[in-house]
């Protein structure tokens, strides 16, 4: 059994909307008034964040606030690293989805001769690049840098200059290249998509399994799914977005979506996918308790978690 390590990101840079930063405390607040004590339970590090580029205003309109990102990219990427390289299971606790990046790099610089499969549950895919994206937003864009991807095909903006230059730094982080195939990339309960995601899911045939499959056959039934998926790989990250709830409950984050996942449902999917002798990090994203009234979602969250990092402790111990 390898003790948990709580790496905590507090950076909202990549988001569209305030808040997510406060996503941590909400969830330790929480966990307060749900009388767990969780957070005495395991050692925590917190990565220093770059927040202070938010009053500067955004520079780069296709990557906003990108040279803030790629230094996130790279203190995370050290500390999930570290923190595997001391033997310890790493818990990210995130604000927005951006630093999923880091965490992919870092568990990749720790063994990079092993194949990583990524269980992405969220309601966007987060596979837009500075050419396809709407908004601008780098929490729109991890798996994009992961993959090494530009997605020219589909290219409707013109980023140039230092834009360029830090989007071709950023994929290089912890180590030069893509760090994962698309192909090795499990959506489950993404629903809010565009076309030019749509093109890369199709192109590289990304396996997707929609809310309504986790409805039908049970998460449980699904997590198996996911895990089968991704069988060729050596090591599976989970990275869990609050956001692919139903908005109805999740309310507390930056981009919510009808006909997400319920409680239970997401509480079950990540405790059987911790279950896998093959995960070796995991990842919860984008609380905003600027948005919810009563830490409503923290609450929600915090028990997805609890119940997620029981299931990691009670793994096995292999013998490697």
């Amino acid at each position: 059994m390898k003790s948990i390590k709580i790496i905590e990101v507090k950076s909202e840079i990549g988001a569209g909307t305030r808040g997510a930063s406060l996503g941590v405390e909400a969830l330790k607040i929480a966990s307060l008034d749900l009388k767990s004590d969780f957070f005495k339970q395991h050692e925590s590090i917190e990565v220093e964040h770059v927040n202070e580029l938010l009053f500067d205003g955004a520079k780069h309109a296709y990557a906003k606030f990108i040279d803030g990102v790629m230094i996130m990219e790279e203190r995370v990427c050290l500390e999930v690293y570290e923190t595997i390289w001391d033997d310890f299971f790493p818990l990210i606790l995130a604000g927005d989805h951006s630093t999923a990046y880091g965490t992919i790099a870092g568990i990749k610089k720790s063994n990079p001769g092993a194949r990583l499969g990524v269980i992405w549950i969220d309601a966007h895919a987060d596979i837009h690049t500075p050419f396809t994206t709407p908004s601008g937003n780098m929490h729109g864009m991890p798996l994009a840098m992961a993959c090494g991807l530009d997605n020219l095909e589909c290219k409707v903006n013109d980023p140039r200059g230092e834009t360029l230059e830090y989007w071709e730094q950023i994929k290089n982080v912890g180590m030069p290249g893509a760090k994962i195939y698309p192909e090795d990339i499990v959506y489950i309960a993404v629903r809010d998509l565009e076309k030019p995601e749509n093109y890369l899911i199709n192109k590289h045939n990304i396996n997707f399994i929609e809310t309504e499959e986790v409805k039908k056959f049970g998460a449980s039934v699904i997590a198996t799914k996911a895990l089968q998926m991704l069988d060729h790989c050596d090591q599976i990250y989970v990275s869990f977005d609050v956001d692919s709830l139903d908005s109805r409950i999740s309310s507390g984050t930056g981009t919510p979506v009808p006909n997400g996942l319920t409680v239970d449902e997401a509480k079950t999917l990540n405790v059987e996918l911790a279950k896998s002798p093959k995960l070796v990090a995991w990842e919860i994203v984008e609380v905003n308790p600027t948005l919810d009234s009563q830490n409503q979602m923290a609450e929600n969250a915090f028990e997805i978690l609890e119940a997620t990092a029981k299931s990691i402790i009670s793994r096995p111990v292999t013998v490697e």
